[in-house]
């Protein structure tokens, strides 16, 4: 007997739709359970994802999405210096003219003043993120600005989400 009910969905194909995807960290964080989350997420959402791991150099993390063009650069850190991080490394990633245009977000635990929610967005924002998320209660802003994004194009569209 066959059953119709896979237990997996079938792999997405370069054509299909939805968005290429990044996920990554930054070179100081070196957990996985944030990133495994977030590429289970994605991929659930329909969207292929290359997830470069934990303790990700700069510039490795710069020659990967130079060269894989994704319509998505997601960064999720959570040991507490997502700030320091974000902005050196979104300066990196903002002067390549490849990825100027791409979406680029940033969530997790971005500080350790506990200072409370939405304490770093605007300085991030003003970095050069499209959109930052803090912490846990980030992630329904995060699944709703992914819903809002059109597959397959490599830009924001006009007065994107922030």
């Amino acid at each position: 007997m066959e059953l119709d009910n896979h237990p997996c969905p079938p792999a997405l194909g370069p054509d299909a739709p939805g968005l290429d995807v990044v996920v990554t960290s930054v070179a100081s964080d070196a957990h996985t359970w944030n990133l495994i989350y977030l590429q289970l997420l994605l991929e659930e959402l329909g969207h292929r994802v290359t997830n470069l791991g934990s303790c990700v150099p700069d510039q490795l993390m710069v020659d990967e999405c130079r060269t894989r063009r994704p319509d998505l650069i997601v960064l999720s850190t959570v040991n507490g210096h997502g700030l320091n991080d974000g902005r050196r490394v979104i300066g990196r990633l903002r002067d390549c003219a490849e990825l100027r245009s791409t979406p680029i977000v940033i969530g997790g635990k971005l500080g350790i003043s506990g200072t409370g929610q939405g304490s770093h967005v605007g300085e991030l924002v003003d970095a050069g993120f499209d959109a930052v998320f803090e912490d846990s209660a980030g992630i329904v802003g995060f699944h709703d600005f992914v819903r809002a994004l059109p597959a397959g194009r490599r830009a924001l569209p006009t007065g994107g989400a922030r």
